[in-house]
């Protein structure tokens, strides 16, 4: 039996979705999570009250600046004097086609990659400078399939945001593991939640669950149940570890 009693936790993206599946299984465990979200706090609001005031705490947070970067992270450190584990959930994904005018192409670019791949490496810096001071800690990046196979065109910006948060995350832990720092990637298919629901509508679910063998969408407590043992610390010499979660769409 896990047991996070006494583990502070932070999520970004923790309000919607996969984010609040996860910070729900920490809740369930025993752990205290501080969880970001980015636009309406009523979500947010929403699980600080089904959870308890005492069990998490919620903040708001602009991943396309980086003082609002530092802002959250100082914020949720300052909640309980100290992180143990982090969470990169946070992300958008959002078309980009080649035929777009130059000003919307670049700024689909910079925004993903910004929020996607850079604020998720300023929080991991932030965490790695903790963890040094304090004796260890994790780390849980969030990626994708895209990483790995690709994705279609409109989304080549976020599969190259995501392949970077892998190498990201694999640095991380040869670099760091001598301080007792261990890092881990989750990288899903197709995951029911919001943000995959305009991808969904355009494309039609029929062809999606066409290349599942499993035959349909991870839900988001797929995700987090792993997330949640990974926090953990059960598992440190599978530091460095990219474990997928596409019902077998793209084996490796």
């Amino acid at each position: 039996m896990i047991d996070l009693t006494g583990k502070v936790v932070l999520v970004t993206g923790g309000a919607r979705g996969i984010g609040a599946a996860i910070v729900r299984g920490l809740a369930s465990v025993g752990a205290e999570a501080a969880f970001t979200f980015r636009s309406d706090p009523r979500p947010a609001e929403d699980l600080v009250s089904e959870l308890g005031g005492e069990r998490c705490f919620c903040l708001h947070a602009d991943f396309t600046a980086p003082e609002d970067t530092r802002a959250a992270w100082e914020r949720a450190l300052a909640w309980r004097g100290r992180i143990d584990v982090l969470v990169n959930n946070a992300g958008v994904f959002e078309p980009a086609t080649i035929d777009d005018s130059d000003d919307a192409w670049h700024q689909a670019w910079e925004r993903t990659l910004r929020i996607n791949l850079a604020a998720a490496a300023d929080l991991c810096r932030a965490a790695v400078r903790h963890y040094r001071e304090r004796g260890g800690g994790i780390i849980i990046n969030i990626a994708s399939r895209a990483a790995f196979r690709g994705d279609d065109p409109d989304y080549m910006h976020y599969a190259a945001s995501k392949g970077g948060m892998v190498a990201l995350t694999r640095s991380l832990a040869r670099g760091f593991a001598a301080d007792k720092v261990l890092a881990y990637v989750l990288a899903p298919g197709f995951v029911r939640t919001e943000m995959a629901e305009d991808y969904v509508r355009r494309h039609g679910e029929e062809g999606i669950l066409g290349e599942i063998p499993l035959g349909e969408m991870a839900a988001p407590q797929d995700v987090a149940d792993i997330a949640v043992f990974l926090a953990s610390g059960r598992a440190r010499h599978a530091t460095g570890t990219v474990i997928d979660i596409n019902g077998a769409s793209y084996v490796r």
